[in-house]
């Protein structure tokens, strides 16, 4: 099978990594990929978002399966192009990736699937904003009603601040305060069948302890030992399957990766939000975790034969993945800095280090091109065995002026 993946960043590099190790993976490719991809797949330019620059590289590449893993290009059509050239395409088409690029039509999809989510409002004024800052009161949850690339919600107990974020947007979404842990659960599904992945749980905030701004995520780790056994298998029942259903019921048919976020509140499961592609940094952990070659499940939700899959195989350990951030990420990140110890932590027993903004600079060395620039990956037997190692193996890298957090999966660990 000749496969190639559309992005650049670390979620890619996963996917990629994964790819490389499927035996029925003959020819591996990746557009436009970054330095860290180039050392498992060929890398090849391209626009992500025009679908028809895309399909002409498929062609040319005679690719059996072409993987679109950022959002941008799912929202912009690219899969639509794929598919109207014949092209067998994991991801959703524009329509149903709606789901994510807009919270209001998610919230409508909820509302007529019975899918418990928190309550909200639409809100596209000021007067409309203040109403639903003062109906739900501290702590305010404030969201982007489009695209943000993980940056568009506020949590905020300052009134103003909630205000300001949400007169920024064109539309935005208002909506009550969520209790409890957060986990994000994967499926893949080809619009009918749906095939849930393992539970994972990112890290949001850039500084420990939950700290500072909101950013794309800045670690995560599966699988939960907290949670219910059960979790699962109720989201599947509760969420995931009703949400593919009444996409498919409005003629919308959803395939692809479906993420549900979810809060853990003491009134049950209730969903944050739903994105249409593998999030990242958890794709690092999940995919980290998963035994049954990648390839052939991705194809099967592509051509519509996802029923046929056989269960997915499990590791019973564990993985951690720690995120490090280019400086001033997130707010305006500075490029171009050097990096180096690459290869001494990929030294480190079960760990490697996937790439994400990267790039090789005129001398060929390996420099900062992005916000997060590493997620530094392993596995072990247990939390607390995948954490050491891949705390391990960031102590060797050395970036100028980078940030990491230093509590990744540390609260799991210690009450597994």
């Amino acid at each position: 099978m000749k496969v190639l993946v559309i992005g650049g960043g670390a979620r890619e590099h996963a996917l990629c990594r994964s790819l490389s190790l499927d035996p029925d993976v003959t020819a591996l490719h990746c557009a436009p990929g970054n330095a860290g991809i180039a050392e498992v797949a060929e890398v090849h330019t391209v626009d992500a978002l025009d679908g028809a620059a895309v399909a002409e590289l498929a062609a040319s590449l005679r690719a059996d399966l072409v993987v679109v893993g950022p959002e941008a290009p799912l929202v912009a059509g690219v899969a639509d192009v794929l598919r109207e050239r014949g092209v067998p395409v994991f991801g959703p088409s524009a329509r149903a990736a709606v789901l994510e690029g807009s919270k209001a039509f998610a919230k409508d999809v909820m509302a007529a699937a019975n899918v418990p989510t928190a309550r909200s409002y639409v809100c596209t004024t000021p007067a409309e904003i203040d109403e639903a800052l003062d109906a739900f009161g501290a702590p305010y949850v404030v969201k982007d009603d489009g695209l943000a690339a993980g940056k568009g919600v506020v949590v905020t107990s300052d009134l103003a601040a909630a205000r300001e974020h949400a007169l920024a947007c064109d539309r935005v979404v208002i909506e009550e305060f969520l209790d409890g842990p957060e986990v994000s659960l994967f499926a893949i599904t080809d619009g009918e069948t749906v095939l849930p992945l393992q539970p994972a749980q990112d890290f949001k905030r850039a500084l420990d302890a939950d700290e500072g701004p909101n950013t794309g995520g800045m670690g995560a780790y599966s699988p939960l030992p907290w949670a219910d056994p059960k979790l699962v298998d109720e989201v599947l029942q509760t969420v995931l399957q009703p949400t593919v259903d009444e996409l498919r019921r409005r003629g919308t048919p959803f395939s692809g990766l479906l993420y549900a976020g979810l809060a853990i509140t003491s009134r049950g499961v209730r969903v944050i939000e739903f994105n249409a592609r593998f999030g990242d940094p958890e794709t690092q952990v999940v995919l980290a975790r998963l035994k049954t070659p990648l390839a052939g499940v991705l194809l099967n939700a592509a051509t519509g034969n996802l029923a046929a899959q056989p269960p997915l195989r499990w590791s019973e350990g564990a993985a951690v993945t720690v995120v490090i951030a280019s400086h001033n990420y997130p707010d305006t990140p500075r490029t171009g800095d050097v990096i180096e110890g690459l290869a001494e932590a990929a030294g480190v027993d079960k760990a490697y280090v996937l790439h994400a903004g990267t790039a090789l600079d005129a001398e060929g060395r390996v420099v900062s091109a992005g916000g997060r620039v590493l997620s530094v990956t392993a596995t072990g037997s247990d939390l607390s065995a995948a954490r050491t190692r891949a705390y391990e193996a960031v102590s060797r890298i050395r970036l100028d002026g980078s940030h990491h957090r230093t509590d990744i999966a540390a609260k799991a660990a210690a009450s597994a």
